[in-house]
């Protein structure tokens, strides 16, 4: 039984629960220790869903690879398009879209791919890893049963001794839409780290339940709810989450160095500690 549910983000298909365990568990617990807090490995859970996206295996030796040309209209050609432009604010290595012809320039997706390359969060990912990221964002969005799978992860993980939930990056959009569906879960703290739940149109307007009148629902579960986001995360596009989800909402921005939206520097912050040790207290 789990005192903390960890949950992944995107890019995780190839790994399992235990091997992210693994790497995340110590940074968990350097963070808590900056807070004074500390945890057993054993009170820790991680909600694995990497394996839906793995795609299966080929008989064939040449697999195509995914270029450019194979980005999606909608989702996954916005959403490159938002971190391109993101990671040029932040970073000057990456060269930044002319607004004027953003739009209509017919290769704004290769040229997006080719600048996120330098970018520092992107640095060392293929093409094909890229575009993979942001259609696992798009298959959440558009497959209700590849949607209902992942959260359905998260959920066999909550038990009555849960209190803490810390979610990274699409994690953070899985276990709000999961928190918001069970409202007689106990109280939990939440903690989202990178989250792109307040990013509109591809993500905050999709959310189940829907938001109105750009608010969104208060998952009922939830007494303390941290949002801790780096100024250079291009994924967390919106670092202030409370205007759109509720003044109960406390956001705090850190700085995790060049890798701004690795979780690992996430969860070493003291901000992060306090956060998990306080609901690891209530």
């Amino acid at each position: 039984m789990s005192r903390i549910v960890l949950v992944h983000g995107i890019a995780q298909q190839v790994k399992g629960a235990e091997s992210l365990l693994t790497d995340w568990f110590p940074a968990l617990s350097d963070g808590l220790a900056l807070a004074g807090g500390q945890v057993d490995r054993d009170d820790v859970a991680m909600a694995f869903y990497g394996d839906l996206f793995r795609p299966a295996g080929h008989r064939g030796l040449a697999v195509p690879e995914l270029d450019a040309s194979d980005v999606e209209d909608g989702i996954e050609r916005e959403l490159l398009l938002l971190w391109w432009e993101s990671a040029a604010r932040q970073e000057t290595a990456v060269t930044g879209p002319e607004a004027a012809v953003r739009l209509r320039a017919p290769n704004v997706v290769q040229r997006a791919l080719d600048a996120l390359s330098h970018s520092s969060f992107f640095a060392g990912l293929s093409e094909r890893l890229m575009i993979s990221s942001a259609r696992q964002v798009r298959r959440y969005f558009t497959e209700p049963e590849t949607r209902a799978r992942v959260k359905e992860r998260l959920v066999r993980e909550v038990t009555y001794e849960t209190r803490v939930i810390v979610a990274h990056s699409l994690g953070s959009v899985v276990a709000y839409e999961a928190l918001c569906a069970h409202p007689e879960w106990p109280d939990l703290t939440l903690v989202t780290l990178g989250s792109p739940l307040g990013v509109s149109n591809v993500v905050f307007d999709r959310l189940t339940p829907a938001p109105a009148n750009g608010r969104a629902r208060w998952p009922v579960p939830v007494k303390r709810w941290t949002n801790v986001a780096d100024q250079g995360d291009a994924v967390a596009l919106v670092k202030a989450l409370a205007p759109a989800f509720g003044e109960r909402v406390t956001d705090l921005l850190v700085h995790n160095g060049a890798k701004a939206h690795d979780v690992r520097p996430y969860l070493t912050a003291v901000e992060t500690g306090r956060a998990v040790t306080a609901g690891l207290g209530a």
